[in-house]
């Protein structure tokens, strides 16, 4: 899953030229139809997406959401990281991005995440405010690190939580290479679990769940809504000392579009944001990436059967 890469990119200070020029690049954007409202006129607001199915579908959701009562916007979907996208977030180049609270904490700013929803917003408000970055309301819906095991494993040998791996003669995890030294990982799972686990890398997610299917490996790392958490021949693991933070999505918003927009802006995002669910977005992950449908058609599809 190309989120995983996202979560688990180095924090680095990245050059707000280099950001401009590859944002230029490698901007793209669904292009959008008609406002079903009038327009409310001013310039476009530029809501931007990662380079990953969940993250676009995010954009595209709200973006839609946004048109269909008359505010104008642009969209830079497909970006990339974090790297790239938050000095362009805090000029303003970039003023919209549906965040995963916390990966934005640990990845984004280096910090040790909060261990509650709540808590995490608190959090990264403060971190985002020094920035001229606000943030709305988070969603129900989380899109994070869920590990899986083979269901005849689980069965046979009792293992509902990370730490039943214990029961296992021997554990093996693959995942990418960043997540040998990261705790919500391999890490984790060493220091926190104190597993007796060896890390395999296996830098593609197709290749990984081969692997565990082959049982050549026992554990993987899968996105919440990847449709492979629901599959009935895994058991998604729960993660009982809590390594993984909450990864709640969050609407991180430029001040200045808040300020000028007022509070219906922030009511049609609020009210988007309630409606999602880890559930709803597994579902129209799915029917981006095994149904072959657009990701801004997904969205409008679904918005629509919500009222919004």
């Amino acid at each position: 899953m190309r989120s995983v890469y996202v979560r688990w990119t180095r924090v680095v200070r990245v050059a707000a030229v280099l950001a401009t020029a590859a944002l230029g690049v490698t901007a793209c954007g669904g292009g959008s139809d008609q406002p079903s409202a009038p327009s409310k006129g001013g310039a476009p607001i530029v809501v931007a997406s990662f380079n990953f199915t969940d993250s676009q579908v995010l954009s595209e959701i709200y973006a839609h959401a946004l048109e269909a009562k008359g505010y104008p916007v642009s969209r830079k979907l497909n970006l990339g990281s974090r790297e790239l996208i938050y000095p362009a977030l805090k000029s303003g180049e970039l003023q919209f991005v549906p965040e995963y609270q916390g990966a934005a904490i640990s990845t984004g700013f280096g910090e040790t995440a909060a261990k509650d929803s709540q808590a995490e917003h608190e959090q990264l408000a403060k971190l985002f405010e020094p920035s001229g970055v606000k943030l709305l309301n988070y969603a129900p819906a989380e899109n994070k690190n869920t590990y899986i095991v083979k269901a005849d494993v689980a069965k046979s040998k009792g293992v509902a939580t990370i730490s039943d791996l214990k029961k296992l003669d021997k554990v093996v995890l693959a995942g990418p290479p960043e997540c040998e030294k990261r705790l919500p990982c391999f890490r984790g799972f060493t220091e926190t679990y104190k597993l007796n686990a060896t890390f395999q890398t296996v830098q593609e997610a197709g290749p990984r769940v081969e692997q565990l299917k082959s049982g050549a490996v026992t554990v993987i790392p899968v996105d919440s809504v990847s449709p492979l958490v629901g599959d009935p021949q895994f058991v998604a693991l729960k993660d009982d000392l809590t390594i993984v933070p909450t990864e709640n999505v969050v609407p991180a918003v430029n001040k200045k579009v808040l300020d000028e927009r007022g509070a219906d802006f922030a009511n049609v995002v609020n009210a988007v944001s309630a409606k999602l669910s880890t559930d709803v977005m597994r579902e129209l992950n799915k029917r981006v990436d095994a149904d072959g449908e657009q990701a801004g058609d997904v969205a409008k599809d679904w918005l629509a059967k919500q009222g919004l």
